[in-house]
Parts: C-alpha cells; sequence; structure tokens
C-alpha cells in the first residue's frame, strides 16, 4: 500500500469496530523505538490496535524511530528528525556545521551542550510546526509524554495527551540518590524539562494515564484537575506472552528487565538480596535483561558479593527469546521504587511465570494482591526481596498458584485491545467538546510511509520503562 492510499480516508459507508466513524489519528513520541524504553512499546502496541479497531494511524516520531507493526492497512510512519544527538556509538556528539536546519537544531545542541535533556521541547516545537501545516488532515492528535510548548493552542485537531507517570518522580528519586553536590546539580540541570511539562500539563484538557497510582501522581505532582485525567489501563501482547510447557524451567533462575542503572528500578536491592539467597539456594541466578552497567551502585554490588558468575545481562534478544527467557525462570521480580504501570510485570504473568514484586507505584495494580496473584514486598527492601525469593525458589505448588492466577488476571484486565478501545473512547469524547467533524481528506506527505518489512520490529529485548537519561543507551 503506498502512503497515499493508506492517507486517502475511509468511505463513507465504513465503520470502525465501535460502530463510529473510522478516526484518522496523530500519533506522536519524541521516543518512540520499543527496545529502549517502555513510551515506545505503547506506541507500537496501541497503534496495531487502533489499526485494527478500523482506524488511520500515522505515527509521527523522532530518532531512535517507531517501530511498528507491518501489514495493517492505515498504519503508517512518519519520520520528524532531530539531530539524534544520543545516538551509539557517538552520544552527546556535537552535529557537522551543514547538518544545522534551523534554529530549532541551534537549541537542541545549546541545550545539549549546557547538560540539559531537549528533546520533549524540540520535539514539540517541531511536531507542533508539522500539525498545523496540515491542519485540517486530522481528527485526532495523540500525544504519547512529549508535554512540550510547541504542542500548545491550536493543532487543527483536539489533543490528548498521555502522561506514564510524572518524570518528577524519576527526579525526585535522583536527587535522593546523589552523593555530590556535582551530581545534584546534574541531575537538576538534565531534570530542568520538567518545568515545562508541568506549565503544560496544566493546560491540557484531556490527560489518559495509565494507573490509579499515577493519576494521583499527575494531580500532586503536575498539578492536573483531577477531572481531566482518565485511567486506561495499558497491558501484555498475550498472544506473545503466553505460557509453552515446551520451554523447560531452569533452576534458580530469577529474571527482571532493568533498562538503565537508575534508583527508580532498584536493581541493586535484587542483587543485594541475590547475594543472601544463594546461601540457601546455590543454584540461584539472576538475568537481567538490559545493559550491564560499568560502573555506578549495581556495577559495585555485584563486585562486593562475588556475583559476577551469577548475574548476567542480555541484549539484543529477539521478541521469541525474550518470552522464551521469561518462562525458562522460576521467579519473574520487579524491585522498583515506582512505576506508573510497569509492563514487565504484565508480560511475566502473562507467561504464567510466578512474580516476586514490590508495591512501589501502581505495580499493585497490575500485580495484584500478596499471596493471590504474586508475592508483594515493599520497595527499597533487600531482606524482604530476600525473603520472597527463599519462599518460591523452594515452593513448586506456590509457584505454580501464583503463575496460573496471575496469567487469569492479565487476561482479565490488561489487554491492548482493551486499552486501544478506552483510547478510542476518549478520543471522541475529546473531538465532541472540540466541535469538529471529520477531518479534511488527508494530502500526501512524502516521509509518511507504510510499515512494511524494512520498519518491521527489529532483534532486541529492552522493554522496560526508562529515565529520559537511558536514552543515551538506545
Amino acid at each position: 500500500m503506498t502512503a497515499e492510499a493508506s492517507q486517502a480516508g475511509p468511505g463513507p459507508g465504513d465503520r470502525a469496530a465501535d460502530g463510529g466513524a473510522p478516526l484518522r489519528i496523530a500519533l506522536l513520541t519524541y521516543k518512540g523505538n520499543p527496545f529502549c524504553g517502555g513510551q515506545g512499546v505503547y506506541v507500537r502496541h496501541l497503534s496495531r490496535e487502533l489499526a485494527r479497531l478500523g482506524h488511520r494511524v500515522e505515527v509521527i516520531g523522532s530518532q531512535p524511530y517507531p517501530v511498528l507493526d507491518e501489514g495493517l492497512p492505515g498504519l503508517t510512519l512518519t519520520e520528524l528528525p532531530s539531530l539524534d544527538l544520543y545516538r551509539q556509538p557517538d552520544p552527546f556528539r556535537t552535529p557537522a556545521r551543514d547538518e544545522y536546519r534551523d534554529w530549532i537544531d541551534a537549541l537542541e545542541v545549546g541545550t545539549m551542550w549546557t547538560g540539559g535533556f531537549p528533546e520533549p521541547l524540540t520535539f514539540s516545537l517541531r511536531a507542533g510546526r508539522h500539525l498545523r501545516a496540515r491542519s485540517g488532515e486530522f481528527d485526532v492528535v495523540h500525544d504519547n509524554q512529549t508535554l512540550g510548548y510547541g504542542l500548545l493552542g491550536d493543532l487543527g485537531a483536539p489533543l490528548v495527551t498521555t502522561v506514564h507517570h510524572p518524570i518528577t518522580v524519576d527526579r525526585r528519586l535522583e536527587l535522593d540518590a546523589a552523593d555530590t553536590w556535582q551530581r545534584r546539580w546534574s541531575v537538576r540541570r538534565w531534570y530542568a524539562f520538567t518545568r515545562m511539562q508541568k506549565r503544560v500539563a496544566r493546560r491540557l484538557p484531556s490527560v489518559l494515564t495509565v494507573s490509579g497510582s499515577s493519576r494521583r501522581e499527575i494531580v500532586d505532582d503536575l498539578g492536573v484537575r483531577a477531572d481531566r485525567i482518565h485511567v486506561v489501563h495499558i497491558g501484555a501482547d498475550t498472544g506473545l506472552f503466553r505460557p509453552d510447557p515446551a520451554v523447560p524451567e531452569v533452576p534458580g533462575r530469577i529474571v527482571t528487565t532493568s533498562s538503565a542503572d537508575v534508583p527508580l528500578k532498584g536493581l541493586v536491592f535484587l542483587v543485594e538480596a541475590l547475594a543472601e539467597v544463594r546461601a540457601e539456594h546455590p543454584a540461584a541466578h539472576l538475568v537481567v535483561v538490559g545493559k550491564r552497567p560499568a560502573e555506578g551502585p549495581v556495577a559495585r554490588a555485584v563486585a562486593r558479593h562475588g556475583l559476577e558468575d551469577a548475574v548476567q545481562f542480555v541484549k539484543g534478544i529477539s521478541d521469541a527469546e525474550l518470552v522464551d527467557l521469561i518462562r525458562s525462570a522460576q521467579v519473574a521480580c520487579v524491585p522498583s521504587l515506582y512505576e506508573g504501570f510497569s509492563l514487565p510485570a504484565a508480560e511475566a504473568m502473562a507467561t504464567a511465570t510466578p512474580l516476586l514484586a514490590t508495591t512501589g507505584g501502581a505495580i499493585p495494580e497490575v500485580a495484584g494482591a500478596d499471596g493471590e496473584t504474586c508475592l508483594a514486598v515493599p520497595p527499597g527492601d533487600a531482606d524482604a526481596l530476600a525473603a520472597g525469593l527463599n519462599r518460591l525458589l523452594g515452593d513448586p505448588v506456590l509457584r505454580a498458584r501464583l503463575g496460573h492466577a496471575g496469567r487469569e488476571r492479565v487476561l482479565a484486565r490488561f489487554t491492548w485491545a482493551r486499552a486501544a478501545e478506552g483510547t478510542v473512547a476518549r478520543y471522541r469524547e475529546a473531538i465532541d467538546r472540540y466541535g469538529t467533524g471529520p477531518a479534511a481528506p488527508a494530502r500526501s506527505v512524502a516521509t509518511a510511509r507504510p510499515v512494511t518489512a524494512a520498519t518491521a520490529p527489529a532483534p532486541s529485548a529492552d522493554l522496560a520503562e526508562n529515565s529520559p537519561e537511558s536514552r543515551a543507551t538506545c
């Protein structure tokens, strides 16, 4: 299918799955790669399910570009390039003179040079300019947590914004963990964009979030009126993440996902717990889906306890390999101090792998009650994690019961099809408030292209939500 055909608009008799007219949706994401952040996972799965419901979805993103599912009519990708300052293998690079195109590029580089994170602001400026040039082509604009000044004002369609959780929470936890004034200054400067996000959030007419916990944080941290915030749970790809008895269980295997060595993920507490657990279960070992840190608290804890052979980091594996890794584990663990939702918890439960999780943030909303669908422990407590691991590793009956109950919970509550249906309902409410009819026929845009094998998911493994700081590792 050509980009022109995919954007030509529905016929007069077409209907979406909910019986309403198909919508033309602009889905924005400033960090769209699903293999280095939860926001990219959200865009990939939500865009697919929206297209399956009969809507036309144009994902508009910057580097690392979104990776979308191929072969769905009406699902296209428009690349809105930045200077890609955090790309590998040269993150925090200085662009060549001929790379600069306009004042937004200069702003992006200047902010990076002074220790700030520019992408939410600069992507919003580029996206706002792009959307205003195409006014009337979309029925709704859906921003995936950019919260930038460039998206204020009339975009030619109503704006709906997803806030997974306020990044002010990440900032607070990073400051609490900073042990020098230089580090505290660096954290404050990096997260300076959160001031903009607070100002923008208060002016948004419609905010979606993924949990009740995040809803409370958005009210408290960002000052958004509670009546403007709607919870639409996200979920696991239950067709991919499912049990498979043919995959052998590896004795003592514990699996966790941690996209970056940041305090929010709580990985250091799990490493400390593993050192304690190995006294009772010598075969206990940890596989971390994520990049091995060369330094920092996790690296120091591994070295201090002599766990180099008991802690493995994996990256660059395919989706299928990731699912088999989780299936092979006796325990999946989410040790985070805070999560706005926790996709790793839902995905592990969907495979019927027993879950040990903290009660940080929204994790209990996903994982369920202690002793029923998971084992739950307080965040930041290595001894409690060790006790939970010892209990699960020593009790196969408990593991089987929790695994079965966890999968049933995900199937009943947390699927991407349900998330898409709930999101469309909020789109239609926003359109009704905005007072628009169906969008005008879309113009052809050279950078918009259908999703093909060339843009289909590539092998990787890191599906965790991550802080902006870890963006440099993508």
